[in-house]
């Protein structure tokens, strides 16, 4: 009858017995000690099937006897190409090493399988115990691929080759020298003028009221491209710093693009907004921003005699989509992927004579991305240029019961 039951399954059952005849003895009254019975052995039956069944039938392994993962399995799971080399030949490579350098590498002098005039010392030379300093190594792989290799020493004069890809933070930093070096040489070209204009002033030519209007004006025009410069700098650093904070305030953009049009005061806008366009989840100042941007593009770049038009509406997936389409000169189909680096300019002549900074697509570009939204731009040459945006509706959260939000 107790076939399969433990000792301890056994003795709490007994235990159960006990505790009901004491039960029946004190009330004299038969039904609570059947409940009191009926329930102890229950209880003690569930426990005895979720943890004797395994500790008394089917003791739980131990862990010495659990089988240790193989080299092989503990390499294929590790995202950077990693080599194992003996006797200067490969002897295992990983699946992110095959697929870098090729799969016939295994079983190869390394020299071999990375070809680099920098590696091959470290490859094959001595080596001190430990992890050495890393090397970098450019053209592995595709030509625009940056790599950072680390070797170490392993057992029995085995060394483990590690490739560490490099190439994004290589871009990162390529673009903050760039951005370094534009920011100082458009800073630096305002300022000269003006310092030498001053110049001429103390001059001769100071005397002059005629002259001395006119390089005042001057001077005018460089400090205030300066302050829009700075400005623009400061606003991008701005966005940056917040592009991880989701906005969730609602915007209506109907709204916003109303009050960026009567603030606009050279060039005509036309409006072509759908009616009940849901608001959208953002940061008001920042959308304003956005739209001055767009459309003072728009008029700067379109021609004269036409006007920008915006577009509002929501399209089937329920995204909120704004356009703003200038009939300019349009733009040839080589410049449209660098539009947004910041200081990229199609016509540097003719952007900063029309007063552009160079950041203005930049700063439209962090902001939709803040806005978990998205950006593209369409142009065709001798027609005009359109620029495309999706941003998500904004979603109220439901009110808790109780009328607590």
């Amino acid at each position: 009858m107790f076939h399969g039951f433990g000792l301890r399954t056994l003795t709490a059952i007994g235990i159960i017995v006990i505790a009901a005849i004491a039960v029946f003895l004190l009330s004299h009254d038969v039904q609570p000690t059947l409940v009191t019975l009926v329930g102890g052995v229950a209880a003690v039956l569930a426990a005895a099937g979720t943890s004797e069944a395994v500790t008394d039938d089917a003791p739980t392994p131990s862990p010495a006897e659990t089988p240790a993962p193989g080299l092989d399995d503990v390499l294929e799971v590790i995202v950077e190409p990693i080599l194992i080399v003996a006797d200067g030949q490969v002897a295992q490579a990983n699946a992110p090493a095959r697929a870098l350098l090729g799969r016939h590498i295994v079983g190869e002098d390394v020299r071999m399988a990375i070809r680099h005039p920098a590696a091959a010392e470290r490859l094959v030379g001595p080596l001190e115990p430990g992890v050495s300093e890393p090397i970098d190594l450019v053209g592995l792989g595709t030509l625009d691929q940056r790599w950072q290799m680390r070797v170490g020493a392993g057992a029995d004069g085995q060394r483990i080759v590690q490739l560490i890809d490099q190439t994004n933070n290589y871009a990162a930093e390529r673009m903050r020298v760039d951005f370094v070096a534009n920011a100082s040489h458009e800073l630096r070209t305002p300022l000269a003028s003006i310092l030498g204009y001053i110049e001429t002033l103390n001059e001769e030519a100071g005397d002059d009221p005629a002259i001395r209007a006119r390089f005042l004006k001057i001077m005018n025009d460089e400090a205030r491209r300066m302050q829009r410069l700075v400005e623009d700098l400061i606003s991008l650093s701005r966005i940056e710093a917040e592009k991880y904070r989701l906005p969730d305030r609602a915007v209506d953009l109907t709204d916003l693009i109303e009050e960026v049009r009567s603030e606009i005061i050279k060039g005509e806008v036309v409006l072509e907004i759908a009616e009940d366009v849901p608001a959208v989840a953002g940061d008001r100042v920042q959308l304003s921003q956005m739209l001055h941007n767009l459309i003072g593009n728009g008029i700067k770049y379109g021609r004269k005699d036409m006007p920008v038009t915006v577009r509002l509406e929501q399209d089937l997936a329920g995204m909120i989509r704004l356009s703003v389409a200038d009939r300019g000169e349009g733009i040839a189909a080589e410049h449209l992927p660098r539009l947004t680096e910041r200081f990229y300019r199609v016509d540097p002549g003719r952007s900063r004579a029309a007063g552009g900074t160079g950041l203005g697509l930049a700063i439209v570009k962090h902001i939709v991305e803040r806005h978990r939204g998205r950006l593209d731009i369409t142009s065709l040459v001798g027609t005009g240029t359109t620029v495309s945006i999706l941003l998500p509706a904004h979603r109220a959260e439901p009110k808790r019961p109780g009328g607590v939000s």
